[in-house]
């Protein structure tokens, strides 16, 4: 097992996790200690997001666009009124 402090893995980020393949890596940060552990992507079960669908917020949602336009017309309005 390698232990070593957080600012050495910080500064040999590749090292430490090449290492990891074949032994316990281990990373040291003040009273606690974080274990690296090499576990091939294909064993990983990552659950797909769901698709969602369309609702009524969405229809109601605007553009980028439309916002910048609505929020000029506001700025001209604030302008336009106010009084010197």
């Amino acid at each position: 097992m390698t232990v070593i402090n957080s600012k050495e893995f910080i500064s040999n980020q590749s090292k430490y996790f090449n290492l990891a393949v074949s032994e316990d890596v281990c990373i040291k940060r003040g009273r606690n200690m974080f274990y690296l552990i090499h576990k091939p992507v294909e064993k990983i079960n990552i659950p797909e997001q769901p698709i969602l669908e369309p609702d009524d917020d969405l229809r109601r949602a605007i553009t980028a666009d439309e916002l910048l336009e609505r929020i000029y017309d506001d700025i001209d309005k604030k302008f336009a009124n106010r009084k010197y």
